[in-house]
């Protein structure tokens, strides 16, 4: 029990510094959101979206070779002296082709002229890439909270130099006097524009790195070329996997400008789409906490007899918080969509689609656990790769007939699919009694109630004050719904509670 209390308490740490650190990460939107055109938000949405393929070239794989051999090789610090080495030349070596080829590279993705957002990119995927090992390390060595710590620090400097560049220095170089005038004039030109993202995350990565200098502290930097190879054989197969979860997740936003249905407002349209895709920031969330939390909870319930019925009610109700958020979410979208300027509204058609996408992508992750406690762990492989190609397929179809609307469409169909073929696969080889018929019927609730509210709304053309109030009911109205259907287990729970009570006072 000791050591699954200290893999949770690691497990909120961890989750924690993601958690906290997207939720930072956010409240960058609605600043840039105000402050660059959909075109420009376009810009840096792309070329963020190639950053997460080009990290896990950088990387491939070895972040979780270096764990594998970490447990399996006696010599801790060979281990890590290879790994930190390997990647550190490779990367240098990337980035350096990276920044000769700048130019080039950017006319290939038409960005003419612009080989210094090449430059930037490089920069930040080389920082990101050699402290990835150090990271490792630290999980490894359970610094949790050192861990969370720095991840964090990170964050929070990336989005002060942001708030300094795009927010404090226009300010100071218009009241042309004084201190911070000097400071905004010597550090700030308006022709870099949406470079200032870049430059901050450069500057806030390599910080980063100067940060973990101990972990780099007393390396010789050798390479043993037996250890190299035997790691890089077990990482390759990562990197396949890597690249096919990447795809599910980016790839619309990595080829939305060559497949759009108009070519001259395609980085608009894209800006409008990746904003209105942070609306789903809450559900989300909840999907990324559920990870972190769930893993080390499912293998301590793997020895107990009732596992399955555990897991089970776990999907229920996780089910049943997802359809809430995207009830609460839809219902009173007219205060979120405030979270993003006026002038990205216009895409918030994606956000329901893009919520239901979400939901099925956190039952996958709740599937998922069949094949880890199976250790048929290359399903999720087949998995990742399944929907890589689904998505490529589905992109190419819908975008250039639908828009940004066909991206939306295209992840919810992905995710939906891998969710049903995870399930049918899962129930063959480790059959779980999920309650299937009451779990749709939640998702179907809240879309019902969501229904009525727009039926409504456009019927009676209702006023605010009215459409709030008829809102609030139609929310309440899906817990009183689940209570009524599970009124026995929490009539259960009371009975138990009420009976340890009555026990504590005989005593």
């Amino acid at each position: 029990m000791s050591g699954i209390k200290k893999l949770a308490g690691q497990t909120v740490l961890y989750g924690l510094s993601s958690i906290v650190g997207r939720m930072l990460n956010y409240l960058l939107v609605p600043i840039y959101t105000r402050i660059f055109s959909p075109t420009e938000y376009g810009v840096v949405s792309e070329l963020y979206s190639y950053s997460a393929f080009l990290l896990i070239l950088f990387t491939y794989g070895m972040e979780t070779a270096f764990f594998n051999f970490m447990q399996k090789e006696e010599n801790k610090n060979k281990v890590y002296e290879n790994c930190i080495s390997l990647v550190s030349y490779t990367t240098a070596f990337l980035v350096l082709l990276m920044i000769l080829f700048s130019s080039p590279l950017a006319a290939t993705i038409e960005y003419p002229g612009k080989g210094n957002y090449i430059i930037w990119l490089a920069m930040i995927i080389g920082f990101d890439a050699i402290t990835a090992i150090p990271f490792a390390r630290l999980r490894q060595q359970g610094k949790a909270l050192q861990f969370a710590l720095l991840k964090i620090a990170g964050i929070v400097i990336n989005i002060g130099l942001n708030l300094f560049f795009l927010i404090g220095c226009p300010i100071w170089i218009k009241g042309n006097d004084g201190l911070l005038s000097q400071l905004a004039v010597t550090f700030y030109s308006p022709t870099v524009g949406v470079g200032y993202v870049f430059i901050s995350n450069v500057i806030a990565s390599g910080f980063t790195m100067l940060l973990l200098y101990r972990q780099f502290s007393n390396l010789t930097w050798h390479l043993d070329t037996t250890l190299i190879k035997r790691m890089i054989y077990y990482a390759f197969p990562l990197l396949i996997a890597g690249f096919a979860g990447m795809v599910n997740e980016t790839f619309d936003r990595a080829v939305y400008k060559y497949l759009a249905p108009d070519a001259n407002h395609a980085l608009r349209d894209l800006g409008i789409y990746s904003a209105c895709y942070k609306l789903s920031i809450i559900m989300t969330l909840f999907v990324q906490t559920f990870r972190y939390a769930a893993e080390p909870f499912f293998f301590a319930q793997h020895d107990k007899e009732d596992k399955k019925e555990t897991y089970s009610k776990i999907m229920t109700w996780f089910v049943i918080t997802c359809s809430f958020i995207f009830l609460g979410v839809m219902l009173f979208i007219d205060v979120i969509k405030l979270f993003i300027g006026e002038q990205f509204r216009s895409g918030i058609d994606v956000v329901p689609v893009l919520l239901l996408a979400n939901l099925c992508l956190g039952v996958f992750y709740n599937l998922s656990m069949w094949y880890k406690l199976t250790e048929k762990t290359r399903f999720g492989a087949y998995f990742s790769i399944f929907g890589a190609v689904l998505t490529i397929i589905l992109l190419f179809v819908l975008i250039p007939s639908f828009g940004y609307m066909g991206a939306a469409w295209a992840t919810f169909i992905t995710y939906f699919a891998m969710m049903v073929v995870s399930f049918v696969t899962g129930q063959k080889h480790y059959p779980i009694p999920y309650k299937v018929k009451n779990d749709v019927f939640y998702v179907l609730l809240s879309l019902m109630l969501f229904s009525l509210s727009v039926y409504l709304q456009q019927q009676l053309d209702l006023p605010n004050s009215v459409k709030w109030i008829v809102n609030i009911i139609l929310l309440f109205i899906f817990p009183f719904v689940v209570f009524r259907m599970n009124r026995a287990v929490f009539v259960k729970k009371q009975n138990v509670e009420s009976r340890k009570n009555t026990i504590g006072r005989r005593d």
